[in-house]
Formats: C-alpha cells, structure tokens, sequence
C-alpha cells in the first residue's frame, strides 16, 4: 500500500512538472533524489509504464509531455488539502472485481480508518440491491473508503447521507451542474442518476467495526456508451456538459469534502450534516412511490429525521418511518 511519505517516484515526477513542459537536466534529477542517474532511469521507465509520456534526451535530460487522466495517488495528492483521507494507506486498481469488495477485505484484515481503495475499472461494479453499476475504464470514479466511527448501528444511514453530500459539493464546486440528492444514496442531474453511494457495514454487540462508503461516479461516459438498460436513466458529466473532466481532481475534491463533513460530524453532531442534505434535496414535499421488503407506499415526504430516516405521509394520512427504500418520484 502507498503511504503519504512521497515516493522516489513522486519526487521524480514533480521534479519534471516543475519543468513545465521543457527538458529537466537528469543530473538535477539525481542530486534532488539522492540517487544514480541510472536509477532515475528506472523511475522514469515505470511512470511511463504507468501512462505518463516522457521524452528522453542523452543531453537534454527529460521532459514531461503528457499526464494520464488515471487515478494515481500521485496526481490525486498534489494539492491535496485532506488530512487523513488519501493520505494515509491506499491501494490503486487498474481493473478489479469491485472496489467495495477489496476495501471490505483490508478492513476485516485490520486497514485504518481512511483507507482508500480505488479503481480504474470495475467488473462486478455494484449499487444497492446487488444492482450493477457500469463501470467503463477510465471513464468513471469508482472510490471506496474504510470507516471506523464509534457509533452504534441505527446511526450508520447516517454516513450514507453524508457521503451524499459531500459528491453532491464536489460536482456543485467543480461542475455547472444542478445536481440534486435523492433519498437514500442518488445524486441526480435533473431525473437521470450521475453518482451512487454503497454503504456496507460490520457491527459488533453495540457499536460499528468497520464501514466500507462507495462512491460510483458518472464522469466522462458519452451517452451513447451507456447500456441501453440504463440510458434513461444514467448521465455523466461528459454527456451533461460535453467536456471532459479530469479524473483525478473530482476525486480529490471529494476526499476533501468528505473530511470536511465528517470531521463535523465528530465535533459538532450530525445536524449541520443534516441541514446540508435537506438544502441539496427536492424531495421534501415531493409524491413518491417507495417500494421496501414485500411492501409499496405512496404519499408525500414530509422530513427526513437525524437518523436519515424518511418520513412519509401516505395517501391514507398515516405517517411512516422508513429505513431503506427504491424511491420513484412521482410528477405533483
């Protein structure tokens, strides 16, 4: 796993950065990495291997001439204003089954809060209800995190909302989007979904071991390449906007945010976290249909309790409390 102490690597790939797009001397490259010009060699042969294009010069030296859009913790950090939240351990995927499920090993092996798992590509990429969650190469987000918070079980939707919120800021922060939160874990453009949170969890007698938060997101998927199941109902950024955006800065955005909101929610409770939600949501007040375990409700939101649970008033006039739910917004 890397950790927040900068690789040799690192140090050779912001040395060439600093170069702007000109020739970096490979002599200054070895002295600042205390190192053999012929090691600096080997660095430079494994950032390309990665994707980055460098040109070599026996007399010149190196310079940088193109940066991947790849979710490389070194690209992802620099700038990074986060504490512990990509900071500390993480492990990066070119391909693998699903993010969520390689963040719920390291936690069951011991992996500290903040861990971060993420992917260029996932092939059993899952949303809520084992659904599947398209999950194209390098075209997408697909980031889960390891939580630990010392909160007892019915606390844990809370987390969800949060996370919520914080890609819900991210895209407002980076993007021209309007996008929206849809009880549970949808962030929407308009009626088209754009990102998703799986929330997955292990409890002990009383209080949470570990949550694994999963983020999807919609990123540079034309609309055309979506699945033809998934067409009126999914969006990107790309299809939204028609520009492309790079990767790694929406993620780091989102690491930042979801610090920043978690940290509030340790020191001053989940109700400024709360107050967030409900200013990013259309739902309240909205006619809903809800389908839960065996049962379907029709009424209207009335609130959302500081557990995350929607209140529903259905059309017979009694109010309930639901935990979990596939929403579908009905036209008013």
């Amino acid at each position: 796993m890397e950790t927040d102490k900068p690789s040799n690597r690192e140090v050779l790939l912001h040395g060439l950065k600093e170069g702007d797009g000109a020739w970096v001397s490979g002599q200054l490259l070895s002295e600042r990495m205390s190192m053999t010009r012929s090691a600096v060699w080997k660095q430079v042969k494994t950032l390309k291997a990665e994707g980055y294009v460098i040109e070599a010069s026996p007399r010149k030296g190196y310079r940088l001439c193109v940066i991947p859009d790849l979710l490389l913790m070194q690209e992802v950090r620099e700038g990074l204003a986060s504490r512990v939240f990509g900071r500390t351990e993480v492990r990066h995927f070119r391909h693998t089954d699903s993010t969520n499920l390689q963040a719920k090993e390291l936690a069951a092996r011991g992996a500290p809060e903040g861990t971060l798992v993420v992917a260029e590509e996932q092939t059993q990429g899952r949303g809520r209800r084992q659904r599947t969650w398209f999950s194209p190469p390098q075209q997408g987000i697909y980031a889960s995190l390891i939580l630990r918070p010392a909160i007892p079980p019915t606390e844990a939707p809370r987390m969800t909302l949060l996370a919520a919120v914080a890609a819900a800021d991210t895209l407002l922060a980076l993007t021209p989007l309007a996008v929206k939160i849809k009880w549970p874990n949808d962030i929407l453009v308009g009626r088209r979904k754009i990102a998703g949170i799986l929330t997955e969890i292990s409890t002990g007698m009383e209080t949470v071991d570990y949550m694994v938060i999963g983020l999807g997101l919609n990123v540079n998927i034309p609309a055309g390449d979506f699945p033809e199941a998934f067409r009126s109902q999914a969006t990107s950024i790309l299809a939204e906007t028609g520009a492309f955006f790079p990767r790694p800065l929406i993620l780091r955005r989102y690491l930042e945010y979801f610090e920043y909101y978690y940290d509030i929610f340790h020191s001053q409770g989940f109700e400024p976290v709360m107050q967030r939600w409900r200013a990013l949501t259309e739902m309240l007040g909205r006619r809903i249909k809800v389908d839960t375990i065996g049962r379907q409700h029709v009424g209207e939101v009335t609130d959302f309790d500081q557990d995350g649970f929607m209140i529903l008033r259905e059309d017979g006039g009694e109010s309930i409390r639901i935990f979990s739910g596939d929403v579908t917004l009905l036209d008013n």
